[in-house]
Parts: structure tokens; sequence; C-alpha cells
């Protein structure tokens, strides 16, 4: 198993990590008021603490020096205030942001998912499902713990380390001095555990999508698993995954426990140095004994901000990684519409039903020079007929019906409907007009009705469903469900059998009476007695459309009015399937393959 199967997009050039965070603005900007007010209110809690040296030194050079017992208590009065002060501020932070992150975050997922709704196909099938699903999660998870504290802390420790130094250096300069040598170094030290830092969590996160998509193969294909007990090499996939994934969280670990103990350790230098130097210039009466406390209360409280630099810097570093990871997927070019939904192309004369003109296919991310999947595709189904599409695995068949409703695009050539060429319609009009039902049925976690109806139309009722499981010869096992057509029907339709999930998959084809319909392969699962009757009832629907149809058997190709045989990628013949049985071949050996099979008999609730 490779150790990143992410896709080339998940690698981009590394660029500004300001730039990249400042592509959050749009989802930020509509409740950008709250965030400022928080960070402003944040400001000024963290500015409180700088407050408190300054009642220190009052309290040391007054009351304390004059023993003056009721100053000491109006002191401490006043530093119990600002403590109080600066926890509610911190509080209310805290409230202000709650629900404009929650809010964000929605947004960005809701957007991501629409989007990864309008990606074509290709796009699916280069990208690992757990990629896309790290993205939906584990990085919308960083990218609002961002927003929520490092984001603002470290505007907020930055404006406190600016106003804390201005204050050290007003109170004694040569001391500030020797408190501020650390500077230089301490940034020097962040910009190169930054550049670091980013690359191992980008390695990180794009490792957590691999182990993603491990654990939800192995949970979708559990039956293949346990059925070739192969539970233990996957579990071993897994740990090699979760090992690699451990060595580069401890790297980060590393890193930031590096950076951590190098900002710890030099302004601690830098205070005892300062101490050391004060306390002598106390005992020489060059400084006040509360000046001394004063300074050394506020590069105190400038501890937090300057040691919190390490952790709000990589925390930033996972956001601009899960921001470029996020943005990967919003940035990929999306299914093209040349007009609007629901606008007409124009039509060409005396061209009703489907056409295909000069038709070739080719992967886009095929290797230059290789051969196209289907090149120069000439072929004409007419209005009410049903065409036969035969063809050897890997001739192009189901590539060929997948481009009718632009599931994929065609490299070359037209596709017309009704003399209207596809690419000039909006894809929604298009798939209004186009049903298909797939060799590999899938079901959503749903009702059966629900999954049936999802091939109509929003006006869709009950007759229209009964209509589609009579045809599809469904009405039989659905009426034995719990619920009937209102059983939930599990995760990928994983509760029914094989010859059930197509049966309901080709009820959800025919539900709308399309106008065009393609099917692959449809009654692949069905027992010999089921297909018969599912092939009685689908003549009447046939007959009310203009149907590609994919087939194996000549039992299917006995549906269709005319042959095509398709034969590396291109149409070597057609005709009825009595005309090609005496002139081709390769149709009468693949029609005779197909015979030999037909007479299996599988259980009888309709599988094979």
């Amino acid at each position: 198993m490779p150790e990143n199967p992410a896709p080339p997009e998940s690698a981009p050039a590394r660029r500004s990590a300001v730039r990249v965070l400042l592509r959050l603005w749009p989802y930020v900007r509509p409740v950008r008021g709250r965030f400022l007010t928080a960070a402003a209110v944040a400001i000024v809690a963290s500015c409180l603490s700088l407050v408190i040296p300054l009642v220190l030194k009052w309290l040391v050079d007054g009351p304390v020096a004059d023993r003056d017992p009721g100053g000491v208590w109006l002191g401490a009065l006043y530093l119990l205030l600002l403590g109080f002060t600066e926890a509610v501020l911190f509080g209310l932070r805290r409230w202000l942001v709650a629900r404009p992150l929650s809010s964000v975050e929605a947004r960005m997922r809701e957007d991501l998912y629409g989007r990864l709704q309008r990606l074509p196909v290709a796009f699916h099938d280069r990208w690992a499902s757990g990629q896309l699903l790290s993205r939906g999660t584990t990085d919308l998870m960083i990218i609002r713990m961002f927003l929520a504290f490092p984001l603002t802390f470290l505007l907020v420790n930055a404006v406190t380390i600016v106003a804390g130094c201005a204050l050290l250096l007003a109170q004694d300069a040569a001391l500030a001095l020797v408190l501020l040598t650390p500077v230089v170094p301490v940034m020097v030290l962040c910009s190169y555990f930054e550049r670091r830092y980013g690359v191992v969590a980008r390695r990180a996160q794009d490792q957590v999508g691999d182990l993603t998509t491990v654990v939800e193969e192995s949970v979708l294909g559990i039956r293949i698993v346990k059925g070739f007990g192969r539970h233990r090499s996957q579990a071993e996939a897994f740990r090699r995954l979760a090992a690699l994934l451990r060595s580069t969280e401890l790297s980060k670990a590393r890193l930031l426990a590096t950076i951590w103990a190098l900002i710890t350790v030099l302004p601690e230098l830098a205070i005892g140095a300062a101490l050391v130097l004060g306390s002598v210039r106390v005992a020489d009466g060059g400084l006040s004994a509360g000046t001394l406390v004063a300074f050394l209360s506020t590069a105190l409280a400038l501890r937090w901000p300057v040691e919190s630099i390490g952790f709000l810097l990589a925390m930033s570093q996972e956001a601009v990684t899960a921001t470029e990871r996020y943005f990967e997927v919003m940035d990929a070019q999306e299914e093209r519409d040349a007009v609007t939904p629901g606008g007409d192309g124009p039509a060409v004369r005396g061209a009703a039903g489907l056409r295909f003109e000069g038709v070739s296919f080719r992967f886009p991310d095929a290797p230059d020079g290789t051969a196209p999947v289907l090149d120069g595709i000439d072929l004409h189904v007419r209005p009410g007929e049903t065409l036969a599409l035969v063809g050897a695995t890997g001739s192009g068949k189901t590539t060929l019906t997948a481009l009718v409703p632009r599931l994929h695009e065609a490299s070359g050539g037209r596709i017309l409907l009704d003399g209207e060429d596809i690419a000039l319609m909006g894809r929604e009009r298009l798939r209004t007009l186009v049903s298909v039902a797939f060799e590999e049925p899938t079901l959503f976690s749903a009702s059966v009705g629900e999954n049936v109806l999802m091939g109509a139309e929003a006006a869709a009722g009950a007759p229209d469903l009964d209509r589609a499981l009579g045809i599809a010869q469904a009405d039989g096992f659905v009426g034995r469900l719990p619920e009937g057509a209102g059983t939930q029907v599990g995760e990928q339709g994983l509760s029914l059998s094989g010859g059930q999930r197509q049966r309901l998959a080709l009820a959800r084809a025919v539900v709308g009476r399309p106008r065009f319909l393609v099917l692959d392969d449809p009654l692949s699962a069905l027992d010999v007695h089921t297909e018969a009757r599912v092939e009685a009832a689908l003549r009447e629907v046939l007959r009310e459309t203009t149907a590609l149809v994919v087939a194996h058997r000549p039992s299917t190709v006995m549906l269709a009015d005319r042959v095509a045989l398709l034969s590396g990628g291109r149409i070597a013949a057609v005709g009825t399937h009595q005309e090609l049985l005496r002139s081709s071949a390769e149709y009468a050996w693949l029609m005779s393959g197909g015979s030999a099979g037909e007479g299996s008999v599988g259980t009888g609730d309709g599988e094979r």
C-alpha cells in the first residue's frame, strides 16, 4: 500500500501563510464584528495584567514603605478587582466567538459538500475518499480551533508584548535592554521552526486522510475482508499507516518541545540576569524596591505571551495546511455548463433520437501517447428504439454510456439528443431527460421509497413508486419488508441482496418515465426466472422511450430492436441480433459465451 495515495493536487507549492489564511476571509467577514469585538476585549484583558505591576510599585513604595495597613488593604482590593475584571473579559471573549465559529465551520462544511457534488466523476476517480472525508472533518476542526484561539491571541500577545516592552523601558531602560536581549534569537528560532513544522504538519494531515481511507474501505468491504479471511492483512495495513502517522506526530512533538524549551529558557535567563542586576542596584540605592518589583512583575506578565509563541505558531501552521487542503477541493474544476440550466441549444433537423457523431474519449489523467478508450464512435439510436451495446470486457461499453448523462465529458465529437448537442445543455436539464441504471447499484441510507423516487420529479408519488417497483419486479420483496417501501435499507443498501438492490436501481431509472434511458447491464444479478419477468415488464417501458442498453447475454439483447458491437473502442458492426450472428464472428462468440452461463438458476428471491 502506498504511503500517500493522495492525488497530485494535494501537494501544492508552499505559499505565504498569511496569503493562504486570508482565503478564509469570505467566511469570517459576515461575523467580523463579533470577532473584532472579541479581539478588542482580549487585548484589554491582557493589558490589564500589565497594570498590576504598576499597582505593586505604588503598593511597595507607598503603603508598605510607609507602614500603612489601610493602604495595603486598598492596594489588595485594586489587585482583586483587576484580576476579576481580567477573568470576566476573557470569559466574554470566549462567549463572543462561540456562535460565530460554529456558523463559519457550518458554512465551510456545507460549501465543501456542495462542491463535491458538482465536481466531475473523473475527480472522484482520482481522489481517495478518506482524503476527502478528512478535509471535511479533521481539517475544518483545525481551522475552527485556529479561529477560536491562535488567530486572536497572536494579535493579543503581540500587542501585549509591545505594550509590556514600552512599560519596561519606561521603568528602567538599562534593565529593559538586558531583558530584551533574547528577542533576536527567539525571532530567528521561530522563523526556522515555522518552516520545519509546516512541512511535518502537512505530512501528518495527509496521513490522517490515508488512514481514514483504510478504515472506510475496511468497513464498507467487511464482507470481502471476512469472506476471504483478510482481516490480518487489513490490520497490518492499518498498523503500518498508524505507525507512520505516529512517527510524524512524534516529529511534530519533538519540534514543538524544542522550540518551547528554547523560548522558555532564553527569557528565563534574561529575567534572572535582570533580577541580579536590579537587586545590586537596589542595594546600592540606585533603584527603588517598588520599581524592581514592578519591573520583574511586568517581565513575568510577559512570560505567557512569549512562551505561547511556539504552540500558537504550531497551531497556525496546522491551520495553514488545513486551509490549503480545504481549498484544493474548492479550487478543483467543476463540471462545466455551456449555457444556463434550462437553456436550449441549437437543434439539428432530422437528427431525432440519440446520436453519437465522431465521439472519442480519453481519461484526463491518462499518460501521453495512450490510445483513447473510445475513438470515432458514430452511432444512431432512433426515436423510440432500443439499441443493445455488446462488447468484450474492457471494450468501453460503460464509458460510452457514461458520456450520455455527461458523467464524463467526451474528448472529441458530439452527442445529440433529439438533435440537440448535450454539451450545450444545462446538466440539470440533461439529467431530467436521461435516466441511468448501473451494473453496480448504489443505494443510500434512506427508505426504499426515497431511494426509488430519487429518479423522479419532486411531484412523483405513491402511484409512480408502485408502477416502478412493479416493472422491476421489486414489489413482491418490498411488500415483505417490515415497513414496506418505508423500510430503511441501510448504508449502500447492504441489508438487501444483490438482486434486490439491482431491481431497486432499475425501478429508480424508470420511475420518472424518462425520454432517454441508459441501462448498463441492469439484470446481471437476477436469476433467469426473475430476469424473464423483469424483461417482460421492461418491454412495455422501452416502447415509450429511446434506450441504450449494455448487454452481455442473449436474453438482454432480445429486448433491443438493434445491436451495436463495440470492439477496441470503435463500433465494429450494427444490425439485428440475427444479422450479427451471421455476419460477425466476434459477436457470435460473445453471445455463445453468454448463453453458456445462462442456465444457472439462483435463489427464489431473484439473485444469481
